[in-house]
């Protein structure tokens, strides 16, 4: 008799279980994704964006900015006939926001409006273009300088801001120009003649034969051709201007002058010496920032390689800005001009500069704070304020200030000019310095909890 209780057939048993499990299996069922299937979210644009998006902070700082300046421009008011305009403190708004992501190009920014959540948010509907930005960005002319003032004076009025103590340095920003654009006056003279025929052509081409192209397209090519020409016309003019400066220059060294040339792209713009060593078409980017609150006070644009002549050009700005100079002015040696200095000390404004070639003169063995034959009574005391320790220690508080406010618009994107014309560039240093200032306003200003 069998001690089991039942007969174990023939499969069963572990593995004969394990058999009839493997026979019974087939594919294996899976959750797989399904992205062609159409869904319905109901969320608005402020559900869908983080509570402490970055963007959120750039609407609250634009939309407390005094903008009358734009506003009165605006034609279409209520009880009139009119398209409506597209708010200014939301184009300002997209400048500064794209501005504080590295974006400089209009055409890039108008697409972010339709593809990007925030740049969305900011819009809330309302479409915008690239014509429409970046007609807004370098027409603004005097309007970005009056918001500049406007910003900092507020500052200054409250406390925030004592402009007791600022750094200046300049940056070279590449211009929207080629190297080869560069060309000599007779050169330039014959681009103007084929810019003028062209532009001629175009004008007949448009009489005779109406039906080949739009009369949108005709308007367009002619336009293009004649913004040509009168950029050649502007080259041809600063390639002369530039010739008169190197001949005045050249007959005081008692040298001839080397032939001038000039962009038939960017007329205004000049080959100067960048800090790796390399020649290529830039302009001069000048910040001149307050040390205690790291807030851009001045901003200036040159064509000019170097930094000797501008220290006192930023001076004179400052007190037309806020109707007072600063008490000191820390720079570096590229700024220390003596003529600059006996300027800045009349002005009342005490210079906290490295002396020029330093290193230099102590091989020879001289003192380079030791008082010079020829030096002026602000010179001397500017070579012995630099011995002291305190001296020193405040001219290298411009490394952390100026240095600094350079490193952050080159990480947000200055590198290249997106424009053209020194006016143009002018406008778009100030946006960067509007948007570091109103940045920088969250740090000073006490910010009340939510």
């Amino acid at each position: 008799m069998s001690e089991a209780l039942f007969d174990r057939e023939e499969g069963t048993g572990p593995r004969g279980d394990r058999d009839v499990v493997e026979r019974a299996l087939g594919n294996p069922r899976l959750r797989v994704p399904h992205r062609d299937q159409i869904e319905m979210h109901c969320a608005s644009l402020n559900q869908m964006l983080e509570p402490d998006h970055p963007c959120r902070l750039v609407w609250q700082a634009v939309t407390a900015l005094p903008l009358e300046s734009w506003r009165n421009e605006i034609k279409a008011v209520e009880g009139h006939v009119g398209r409506d305009a597209t708010d200014p403190r939301l184009l300002l708004a997209l400048w500064v926001y794209a501005t504080l992501e590295g974006v400089g190009s209009a055409r890039e920014l108008a697409r972010l409006c339709e593809k990007h959540l925030a740049y969305q948010w900011l819009c809330g509907g309302v479409t915008v273009n690239h014509h429409l930005l970046s007609d807004f960005r370098s027409q603004g002319g005097q309007k970005w300088d009056d918001l500049l003032t406007s910003i900092v004076g507020s500052l200054l009025t409250q406390g925030l801001v004592t402009m007791n103590r600022v750094a200046q340095d300049g940056m070279r920003v590449r211009a929207n120009a080629g190297s080869g654009s560069f060309r000599r006056r007779d050169r330039l003279g014959k681009f103007l003649d084929e810019a003028r025929q062209q532009v001629e052509a175009l004008k007949q081409l448009a009489d005779e034969s109406l039906e080949e192209l739009s009369q949108r397209q005709r308007a367009a090519r002619e336009r293009a051709a004649s913004e040509r020409a009168q950029r050649v016309e502007e080259a041809i003019r600063q390639c002369e201007q530039l010739q008169a400066e190197r001949e005045v220059a050249a007959k005081k060294r008692g040298q001839p002058a080397n032939e001038a040339r000039a962009s038939s792209t960017d007329p205004e713009a000049r080959v100067m010496k960048f800090s790796d060593g390399g020649y290529r078409p830039g302009y001069n980017v000048q910040f001149s920032t307050d040390t205690h609150s790291q807030i851009i006070m001045g901003v200036e644009v040159t064509n000019v390689g170097n930094d000797q002549e501008q220290l006192v050009p930023m001076l004179d700005q400052l007190q037309k800005r806020y109707g007072r100079t600063p008490a000191e002015a820390l720079v570096d040696g590229g700024f220390t001009a003596l003529k600059a200095i006996e300027q800045a000390t009349q002005a009342g404004c005490v210079v906290y500069g490295s002396i020029k070639g330093e290193d230099k003169q102590r091989r020879a063995g001289k003192d380079p704070y030791a008082k010079k034959k020829r030096d002026s009574p602000a010179i001397t005391a500017w070579r012995a304020r630099m011995a002291t320790p305190t001296g020193q220690a405040i001219s290298r508080l411009r490394g952390q200030t100026a240095e600094w406010v350079n490193a952050m618009a080159r990480n947000r994107g200055l590198r290249q000019m997106p424009l053209r014309g020194q006016a143009r560039c002018r406008a778009v240093a100030l946006l960067y310095a509007i948007a570091h200032n109103l940045m920088q306003m969250f740090n000073l200003k006490p910010q009340p909890t939510p």
